[in-house]
């Protein structure tokens, strides 16, 4: 195998949402395999300590302000980014939120934070990105998804329609943009532990009921991500698209639990 087909020397990343969590952790991981970055974050000053930390891997590191609730922001960041860079290779739509609520308590407003953040901002973020991926004939489009992309649960019900939505829409984005050779794919973690939901693994009945449902008998880790994203941003996938990646130990395969104990 040719060593070069995971090499992301000299391509530029732009990862969304890496003031903290997972975004951080795929930012990293594109450092490491060559890639120079432009992170974002609604507060640019929450990413200096980031932006340290990938110059120290040998990359560099562009941080910029993003709101993907705001079109303006969007359109923005994208033109800084070309303007530094001179070229965006790939597009990693991490920025995120959640609420969680029963569903006959979210609210309009919950309903709208949720979806213009997950679905809406993904999509114009990488709308932004494909216009001048499309003129250079090359692009890697990565969309955070979730096992709830093809799952559903009790209490995320604006969640999983986003992130079922993220799954549909990238398929469609494979296609409209296929012919421009831009790949299209949807990253989809299953249970991690992040800042938005470390409260629910401070309940151990709640964390073991998770890993009995988990082939791999744990939750993930931040690194079990590294492998995917590399993958879907090199040329080791240039025949992948449309493709939703599940990475969640398994747990995609059946909401199965272990049979009690006979006496």
């Amino acid at each position: 195998m040719e060593n070069t087909l995971f090499d992301l020397t000299g391509k530029v990343a732009i990862v969304t949402g890496t003031s903290r969590g997972l975004g951080q952790y795929l930012g990293r991981a594109l450092a490491k395999a060559g890639a120079d970055l432009v992170i974002t974050s609604r507060k640019v000053e929450s990413l200096a300590d980031f932006k340290c930390e990938i110059e120290r891997i040998g990359r560099k590191a562009l941080p910029l302000e993003l709101d993907v609730q705001d079109h303006a922001s969007i359109q923005r960041m994208v033109e800084q980014a070309v303007g530094h860079y001179a070229h965006i290779d790939i597009l990693v739509n991490n920025a995120g939120c959640n609420v969680r609520k029963p569903s006959v308590d979210i609210t309009w407003d919950d309903w709208n934070l949720v979806l213009d953040t997950n679905l809406r901002g993904t999509f114009f973020v990488a709308q932004a990105v494909a216009r001048h991926m499309i003129g250079r004939h090359y692009g890697r489009i990565i969309n955070i998804g979730s096992v709830t992309s093809v799952f559903g649960y009790a209490g995320l019900a604006p969640y999983c329609a986003s992130r079922g939505g993220t799954k549909q829409l990238t398929m469609s984005l494979a296609d409209d943009w296929g012919r421009h050779g831009i790949t299209v794919n949807c990253l989809a973690p299953g249970w991690f532990k992040t800042a938005q939901n470390a409260v629910m693994y401070e309940n151990k009945e709640w964390v073991d009921y998770l890993v009995d449902r988990i082939p791999m008998k744990r939750p993930g880790q931040p690194n079990d991500l590294d492998g995917a994203v590399v993958f879907l941003a090199s040329d080791a996938s240039r025949y992948v698209t449309g493709q939703t990646l599940l990475v969640d130990g398994g747990i995609s395969t059946g909401a199965t639990r272990a049979l009690p104990k006979k006496d």
